[in-house]
């Protein structure tokens, strides 16, 4: 198991506080696929974008759900997506709001806008490659509107994520 080490403050009697704590990165947050989005996550373990589409009226719907939000169809397929889109907007969360993340701090949480799909909206991370560490980005590059395309990472327990790339690094 690999371990990451945190900066964390311990402030129970008897800790002498300022402690250096291991955390495992089994402890940074993993995507619980439910039964609609399932698909989705099974298209990324593929390194393939995928959003689902209404049969009916030909929609995209995200987050994946049962029936069209539009023409109320329960039919779907689950239609490729180049992996091309848009910063719509970031946070650069610090400090960090769990303690696994704080290594990484200050990193960023990107929101991107998908080419083929203005409505779909999804989040991510802006990173130099797709195993690239959150922080990997120099924070001055991050900016509204910054073509980006998609890269698949897959964590320590196997699930498999889309982070982005800039277009122009």
């Amino acid at each position: 198991m690999t371990t990451i080490v945190t900066a964390t403050t311990d402030n129970r009697p008897g800790t002498g506080g300022d402690l250096l704590l291991p955390v495992p990165d089994e402890d940074l947050l993993s995507p619980v696929p439910d039964e609609d989005g399932a698909p989705f996550w099974e298209y990324a373990a593929r390194g393939e974008l995928r959003v689902q589409t209404c049969t009916a009226c030909d929609a995209p719907r995200f987050p994946p759900r049962p029936c069209c939000p539009h023409c109320q169809s329960f039919d779907s397929h689950w239609r490729r997506m180049s992996g091309r889109g848009r910063i719509w907007s970031y946070v650069r969360p610090h400090p960090p709001l769990l303690p696994a993340y704080a290594a990484q701090a200050p990193y960023n949480v990107i929101l991107v806008e998908l080419a083929d799909a203005p409505r779909i909206r999804l989040v991510g991370n802006l990173v130099t490659a797709a195993d690239a560490a959150l922080d990997s980005v120099d924070p001055a590059r991050l900016r509204i509107g910054a073509p980006v395309k998609v890269a698949f990472h897959t964590l320590p327990g196997g699930m498999t994520v889309p982070r982005w790339l800039l277009e122009r690094p």
